[in-house]
This record gives C-alpha cells, sequence and structure tokens, in this order.
C-alpha cells in the first residue's frame, strides 16, 4: 500500500532498518516528523527522473546544495566525495538488466549516507535493490546504513561476475572454432562485439574499483568499522574481473590478428598465381598480337597450315615457360 502512494511522489521505497536484518516500510507521508531509534536507520530509494524526488530532496532532505547538484547530476562516472559531518556522497553502477537492454550498458545507483540515513536514487530499475529488500522482508538484511551499503555494493559485484564469465566463455568459443576449422576465420562480428563490451565495463569497473579501495581505507568510521575487509573483498573481486576482461581483449585481438594473417596469406597466394599465370600468357599474347598486325609478309599467311604451326609455336612458348618456372621453383 505504501509503495504505491510513494510512486506519486517518486518514492520507490522507504524502509525503517530496525538494527537487527529485518525493516518496516513507510509511507511519504510518515517521513515527517520520523523519530529513529537507536539502533534503526533510514532507507529512501527515489525515482532520480521524478519531478518530486528533485523538490524533495533541495526542499525536505536537509542535503546541501552542493550534495543535491551532484545527485541530480545528469551524467556521472563512479566517484566517492566525503562531505562535513561524516556524511560521504557515494556513486556506483551495475548491469542493466532490464528486459530489451545490453548488460554492459551500466546502470547508475547514486547515494547519500550517514551514521542513519541512506539516500538513494536511480534512474532505471536495479536488480541489486530487489534483492536487497528481498533480504530486509526476510530479516536477513543489513543492520545499519553501512551494512546496507556494503550488501548493495556485493549485489552489484556479483551481477558483474556472470558477464564476464560470459564473454570469456565466447572467447574461448571463437578459439576452439579457428583451431578446428583452420580454413575458416573466426566470427569477426563476433570478436568486435566481445570487444567493445569489454571496453564498456572496464570504462566504469576501472573507477568502481578504486572506490572500494579508498573505502577500505575510509576514516568514517560508521562506515567502515569491522567491514573494512569486506571493502577489501570487493576491491580484490573487480581487480580480478578487470583481469579477465583484459586477458578477453587480449586473446580477442590476437584471434583478429591470425585471421588478419590469414587473409593476407589468401590474398598473397592469389596474387602469386595470378602472377604465374599472366607471365605463361604474356608471351603468347606477344605472338598474337605481333601476328594480327595488318601488315604484307606475315609468315604463314598464304599457308593452309599457317593457324596450326602459329598454334604449336605457342604451345612451346608455354612449356619453356612452364619447364622454367619449374626449375627456378615458382610452380
Amino acid at each position: 500500500m505504501h509503495e504505491g502512494d510513494n510512486a506519486q511522489w517518486g518514492l520507490v521505497h522507504a524502509f525503517v532498518l530496525n538494527g537487527k536484518g529485518g525493516a518496516r516500510s513507510i509511507a511519504r507521508q510518515a517521513m515527517q516528523g520520523l523519530v529513529l531509534g537507536e539502533h534503526e536507520s533510514l532507507w529512501l530509494h527515489w525515482d532520480r527522473s521524478h519531478p518530486q524526488t528533485h523538490t524533495w530532496l533541495r526542499v525536505e532532505s536537509g542535503l546541501s546544495n552542493f550534495a543535491c547538484d551532484l545527485l541530480l547530476e545528469e551524467n556521472t562516472r563512479p566517484r566517492l566525495l566525503a562531505l562535513p559531518e561524516q556524511q560521504l556522497l557515494l556513486f556506483l553502477r551495475g548491469l542493466n538488466l532490464n528486459p530489451g537492454a545490453e548488460p554492459e550498458d551500466m546502470v547508475s545507483v547514486r547515494i547519500f549516507a550517514d551514521a542513519q540515513r541512506a539516500i538513494s536514487l536511480r534512474l532505471r530499475p536495479l536488480h541489486a535493490t530487489e534483492a536487497l529488500i528481498e533480504d530486509l522482508l526476510a530479516g536477513r538484511g543489513p543492520k545499519t546504513s553501512a551494512e546496507l551499503i556494503l550488501r548493495l555494493a556485493h549485489y552489484l559485484t556479483d551481477k558483474i561476475e556472470l558477464l564476464v564469465g560470459e564473454l570469456s566463455e565466447q572467447v574461448d568459443d571463437q578459439e576452439e572454432r579457428a583451431d578446428a576449422l583452420e580454413s575458416q576465420a573466426p566470427d569477426h562480428s563476433a570478436l568486435l562485439q566481445i570487444r567493445r563490451r569489454a571496453a564498456s565495463l572496464r570504462r566504469f569497473l576501472a573507477p568502481q574499483r578504486d572506490i572500494y579501495g579508498q573505502l577500505t581505507a575510509s576514516a568514517q568510521a560508521w562506515l567502515v568499522g569491522a567491514d573494512s575487509s569486506y571493502w577489501n573483498e570487493l576491491n580484490n573481486r573487480l581487480t580480478r574481473y578487470l583481469e579477465e576482461l583484459e586477458l578477453s581483449r587480449e586473446r580477442v585481438n590476437l584471434l583478429l590478428e591470425a585471421e588478419n594473417r590469414r587473409m593476407d596469406e589468401r590474398m598473397n597466394h592469389t596474387m602469386y598465381r595470378f602472377g604465374i599465370i599472366t607471365g605463361i600468357f604474356l608471351p603468347m599474347s606477344f605472338l598474337t598480337g605481333l601476328l594480327g598486325i595488318n601488315v604484307g609478309g606475315i609468315p604463314g599467311s598464304e599457308s593452309p597450315h599457317g593457324f596450326l604451326l602459329a598454334c604449336s609455336l605457342m604451345a612451346l612458348v608455354a612449356l619453356v615457360q612452364w619447364l622454367l618456372f619449374r626449375r627456378l621453383r615458382w610452380i
């Protein structure tokens, strides 16, 4: 009931975390004058495209104009920005798993957080937030705003592993195809698509990996605390995925280079054959042209055996050339 009412205001989800892994959903109107308990935290998840979201952020959220401007920027990359009073802005990216979308066309989630509050904004639906809500409703979710951010980053990273593995398997298939069918080149368009997808992922995963590294050493105790090892693990996982993507790109480049060499060799072999054929027929073309000039004194013009003699002469020239080319090992 709350979600339907909240959607009119651009509020996708609103939960109060009870500090024990569970949460209760609240309506937009209940946010006015809401007092959190000692162990409670507030999570508000907004639709960034909704006009009411902009109004609430600038008028009711209590955030500075600087923070609102950054949260509502049209385009942004993964980044981490510490704010005064133990607050932070965190922009992350996740795979676009919406129907009809390309997964590497990554969607953004923008988060403002402090010790008892997390405000997140998205433009397109994120499966990671849905998984997070399932955990909260089952009573096994995050207990604090810091754990909520960590759990969200964890789900975003899990989805990336599947796509990186899929790209690696596609490269494996193309390599097997090239090895098994030497006369048939790998799928050029498929290789280019794999390289493009890997580049798109690296564009956002590299700065996101660095963010996880920064969070490991963050000075904000409420955020890291005992969770520094988990942020470090996320950093290591993204580092491994980036290495896998770089390896996939190198393998694609090697396959493309092998394909280019194969095409060059095929072209050179074809041109070589054309050269041999041209070399054989060039003297015969000279003879036919010489005998075909319309002047008097052409040998055999009056003889009934002239045509046969001319053909025999050209056959003899062709035989001598063939023997010469064989001796020179040109054929």
